[in-house]
C-alpha cells in the first residue's frame, strides 16, 4: 500500500532545504545544498537564480533518494525568502543576478517612495513603510542604474516562484511573498494599480497571484528528469519564509505568536483583519492561510549577534563555544550588572528602520566579565524582540503563549531569559522543520489531504516543551528594558553623522 507524501522546499539565503512528510506528519527524509552570496559592492547582496535551481535539485534527490519504493509524492511546495528580486525578460530568462531581501543600495529609492506617495498613502495601499528591502525599491533602482537591463524587464518574481516556475513553466507569486513588493494591497489582497502608477511602473511586469495552497502548476517532464519526481505532480503556491514558518509552527490563528531566533530574529502574530501600526513601524502581511493576516517584526542581528561576539571577541579558534558561553552567562543575574547592548551590527529594522545604526556596548565597567557581556548580548537581542511585540499591543495583539523555532530555539537558558523578557510561555514544537515543514502543510492542503493548514497542524505538530517567564525577574527587567530603549534616541544622531560606517 503507497505511502502518500509531500515535499516542502524552503529557498533560503544560506541554502535550500528539502524534506519529506508523510500524511501523518512524519519527516521521512530530507536534503540540504549550500548558498554563497555574492558582495559585488558594500551594504549590496546578490544570489545567481540559477543556484537556487540547481540547490533545489541537489536538495530534493537528496531527499527523495533513500525513500521507500512505497511512497508516493502527492504534492510539492515552497517556502522562501521575502523581497529578493528576479527580473525576467522576454523569454523568460533571468536579466541580473537576484538582488537579495538584505541588500541595503536602495536608501534613495526608499526617500523617493516616501516624497512620492507619502506616508499616509503607503499605509492605505499597502500597509507597509518603504524600506530598502522591499521589492519596489529595487524595481526603481534599476530604472535608475540599469536602463538597458530595465527596458528588457518583462515580469518579475521572488526566489521560491522563480523555482516554482523552473519546476512547472508557470510564472505566479503568491500574496505572503506579494505583500513584501510594497506593490500590493494587503487589504484588496490583489496587486494595487494606484501604487504602481504613483511609481510609474507598469503594472504588465506583475506576475499572476495564486493562493497558497492552490495549486499553480504541475511539474514537468524536464523538472521531473532534474528533481526525482514524477512528472505531472501537483505545485501549491507556497508562502513567504516568515509565513510558512509560522505555518509550519501551528501558528496560524490570532492569540498565538511566533518568535525566530536565527541569524536574523522576527516575531509573528497572526490577526484576523488587516491592521497597520500608525508609525509604520511594524509590518503588516498576508498570512499563507486564507483571510488571515499577520504583522511582523524584524531584528537583523539576532543569532548573527552572538556569533559576532564568539567569533571576533571570544575568539574564533580557541575560545569557547556557544553552549559554555550561554552557561556562563545564565549564572549572570538577570540586567546584566548595569550592562546594555545594542544588536544593531548591521543596522536595524523594527523599530527604527536604521541601516545607519551601530551596535554598542553601553555601562561597560571593571567589573564585568565576558559572562556579563554574554548575557547582555542574549538580553540586547531578547529586547529588540521585544520592541515589536510591544509595537503589536496597541493593535489588538495578547498572545497568550508564543513559539519560539531556530537555533536559540535550542538553548534553554537563551528560551528563559526570552520568555522573562517577552513576559509569555515560549513553547517549541515538533517535528521542528520550521518553513520547509510548513511549506510541506500547503501542499497537503492543496492535494486535499487537509481542509486547512490549521488542521494539518494539528495532526502534525507536537508540543516539546514550555518556558514559563519568571515573574520575579519582571521588575528587573522592566528597568533594563528602559535603558535599552533609551540608549537608541541618545545615540541616534550620532550614528546619522557616520560613526561606524
Amino acid at each position: 500500500m503507497a505511502t502518500q507524501a509531500f515535499i516542502g522546499i524552503d529557498v533560503g539565503t544560506s541554502s535550500i532545504k528539502a524534506i519529506v512528510v508523510s500524511a501523518a506528519g512524519a519527516v521521512l527524509s530530507g536534503g540540504e545544498a549550500p548558498l554563497t552570496v555574492s558582495v559585488p559592492e558594500a551594504g549590496w547582496a546578490e544570489q545567481t537564480p540559477e543556484d537556487w535551481w540547481q540547490g533545489t535539485v541537489s536538495a530534493v534527490n537528496a531527499a527523495v533518494a533513500g525513500l521507500d519504493s512505497s511512497v508516493e509524492i502527492k504534492a510539492i511546495s515552497l517556502s522562501g525568502q521575502m523581497h529578493s528580486l528576479v527580473a525576467l525578460d522576454r523569454e523568460r530568462r533571468v536579466i541580473r543576478p537576484a538582488i537579495l531581501w538584505n541588500d541595503v543600495r536602495t536608501s534613495e529609492q526608499c526617500a523617493f517612495i516616501r516624497n512620492r506617495v507619502g506616508d499616509h498613502k503607503l499605509r492605505q495601499l499597502c500597509g507597509n513603510p518603504a524600506v530598502e528591502g522591499f521589492t519596489a525599491t529595487k524595481l526603481l533602482w534599476m530604472r535608475q542604474h540599469e536602463p538597458a537591463n530595465f527596458e528588457r524587464l518583462r515580469k518579475f518574481v521572488l526566489a521560491k516562484d522563480y523555482v516554482r516556475f523552473r519546476m512547472t513553466g508557470e510564472l505566479a507569486t503568491e500574496p505572503s511573498d506579494a505583500s513584501g513588493t510594497l506593490l500590493f494591497d494587503i487589504v484588496r489582497g490583489d496587486w494595487s494599480a494606484e501604487m504602481c502608477a504613483l511609481l510609474e511602473l507598469d503594472s504588465a511586469i506583475l506576475p499572476p497571484l495564486v493562493g497558497s495552497s492552490a495549486i499553480a502548476g504541475t511539474v514537468t517532464a524536464d523538472g521531473a528528469r532534474q528533481l526525482g519526481v514524477a512528472a505531472g505532480t501537483p505545485v501549491a503556491g507556497g508562502g513567504a519564509d516568515n509565513a510558512c514558518a509560522a505555518t509550519g509552527s501551528g501558528v496560524v490563528s490570532p492569540g498565538t505568536l511566533l518568535v525566530t531566533i536565527g541569524t536574523s530574529g522576527a516575531v509573528v502574530a497572526p490577526i484576523s483583519r488587516p491592521a497597520t501600526d500608525p508609525a509604520m513601524r511594524i509590518h503588516s502581511m498576508a498570512h499563507a492561510a486564507p483571510a488571515l493576516w499577520y504583522l511582523m517584526g524584524v531584528v537583523l542581528s539576532a543569532g548573527a549577534a552572538l556569533a559576532w561576539w564568539k567569533n571576533s571577541l571570544a575568539g574564533e579558534a580557541n575560545g569557547p563555544g556557544f553552549d559554555e558561553l550561554v552557561e556562563a552567562a545564565s549564572k549572570v543575574p538577570p540586567g546584566s550588572a548595569g550592562l546594555t547592548l545594542l544588536p544593531y551590527l548591521t543596522g536595524e529594522r523594527t523599530p527604527h528602520a536604521d541601516a545607519v545604526a551601530r551596535g554598542v556596548f553601553a555601562g561597560l565597567h571593571a567589573g564585568h566579565s565576558r559572562a556579563h557581556m554574554t548575557r547582555s548580548v542574549l538580553e540586547g537581542v531578547s529586547f529588540a524582540l521585544r520592541d515589536s511585540l510591544e509595537l503589536m499591543k496597541p493593535l489588538d495583539v495578547s498572545p497568550e503563549s508564543a513559539v519560539a523555532v531556530g537555533g536559540g530555539a535550542r538553548s534553554g537558558a537563551w528560551l528563559q531569559i526570552m520568555a522573562d523578557i517577552l513576559g509569555v510561555p515560549l513553547k517549541t514544537v515538533g517535528p521542528g522543520e520550521g518553513a520547509p515543514l510548513g511549506a510541506a502543510m500547503l501542499a497537503a492542503v492543496g492535494a486535499g489531504s487537509f481542509d486547512t493548514v490549521a488542521d494539518a497542524g494539528a495532526a502534525w505538530l507536537t508540543t516539546r516543551g514550555q518556558t514559563d517567564p519568571d515573574p520575579g525577574k519582571a521588575a528587573v527587567y522592566a528597568e533594563s528594558y528602559e535603558r535599552y530603549r533609551s540608549l537608541y534616541v541618545a545615540l541616534r544622531e550620532w550614528f546619522a553623522a557616520g560613526v561606524g560606517r
